[in-house]
């Protein structure tokens, strides 16, 4: 019998909570963990600090969670991708400083755990930190039935990652006369998800399983696809010494509030939007919401998930680079002089 009764008639199971942490520790074998001194289920995570390949080491840290799209993963019953799609939105932020990811953390707190989810949600996790090439140092679960209904969860996730100082990607090197480049997204990645929803779900009632003509694949499949993960390509773009003077992760705010956080205050982005199609999901959204194309730039990716901008002499060698590794890159634009009488520093044309 459990020492704890109560609380599980109050709906907590500590017996379900250490369960869940055997789990990740099995899911985590397959993770090289290089730099991890210390086991899952301590108090805190050891991580060894190797600074011999960076001169004068900066570490850089960021957290994110994924939002809405989680309503939609419980709708379809399928959460590896949330765990991809929180790794992803993390690792994608410092690698925009030029950062390699070293650990990850994760929060994770259900109205009632779950056990089928939970191992769908760590196997993504740490899937995603096996792309990001990071460990997986720790992380903390949940159970609060009077926060969340039964069915519902939420998530959270920790990034530190490490960069030389003189390898610092900040945007001050970004000067007139520069090129923008962008990589292409795999679809929504995890933004916007509250305007979807409310277009396809509320307002037009359709289902996950519904394929549209335009579309050629249920809804479902085309929503949860997980955010890409950057880090391998633009590690890979940095070792080859491209030059990048500025990253933009392309996530909520889109186009219009992201490009400006690299952008030195005299400058401005100049983007053709004739420069790449639009992946078909976006194209039904907007219809179907009748959105005008100015919101769609600032509330979703339109298939750009990461805009590079780099000097002119360097766009041809950055694109050889990005296509060998059989990725998309774009040219989106150039870099101009921002005039006094203007403040918007992005502009489609």
């Amino acid at each position: 019998m459990s020492k704890a009764e109560s609380y599980k008639r109050a709906g907590v199971d500590l017996e379900k909570a250490n369960l869940l942490v055997e789990i990740v520790k099995d899911k985590t074998k397959k993770l090289s963990q290089k730099g991890v001194i210390s086991s899952i289920g301590g108090f805190a995570g050891l991580f060894s600090l190797d600074t011999s390949y960076c001169k004068n080491p900066v570490l850089v840290a960021s957290t994110d969670g994924v939002g809405t799209k989680i309503k939609l993963a419980i709708m379809a019953n399928s959460h590896k991708g949330i765990g991809i799609d929180l790794v992803a939105m993390c690792v994608n932020d410092i690698i925009t400083c030029g950062a390699r990811p070293l650990f990850f953390l994760d929060y994770i707190a259900m109205g009632k755990f779950k056990e089928e989810i939970f191992n769908e949600l760590i196997e993504g996790i740490t899937e995603g930190c096996e792309i990001s090439q990071c460990a997986l140092l720790g992380g903390e679960t949940a159970e609060m039935p009077g926060m969340y209904k039964e069915e519902d969860y939420d998530v959270a996730g920790f990034v530190v990652g490490i960069v030389d100082r003189d390898k610092i990607i900040d945007g001050s090197e970004i000067s007139i006369g520069d090129t923008i480049i962008g990589l292409a997204s795999k679809g929504l990645h995890s933004n916007g998800f509250s305007l979807v929803r409310k277009i396809l779900f509320e307002d037009h009632k359709l289902s996950l399983e519904y394929i549209p003509e335009e579309l050629e694949r249920p809804l479902g499949e085309i929503l949860l696809t997980p955010t890409k993960i950057y880090v391998p390509i633009l590690l890979t773009l940095l070792n080859k010494a491209v030059k990048i003077k500025g990253i933009a992760h392309i996530t909520g705010g889109g186009f219009y509030d992201n490009i400006p956080r690299i952008l030195p205050k005299n400058c401005k982005a100049i983007i053709d939007k004739k420069a790449w199609e639009w992946p078909a999901i976006f194209k039904y959204i907007q219809n179907l919401g009748k959105i005008s194309e100015e919101e769609m730039y600032q509330v979703f990716n339109c298939g750009i998930g990461m805009v590079l901008i780099v000097d002119k002499n360097s766009v041809e060698d950055t694109l050889t680079f990005i296509n060998a590794l059989n990725e998309k890159g774009y040219v989106l634009g150039t870099v101009e002089k921002l005039q006094e009488d203007e403040n918007n520093q992005v502009q489609l044309v």
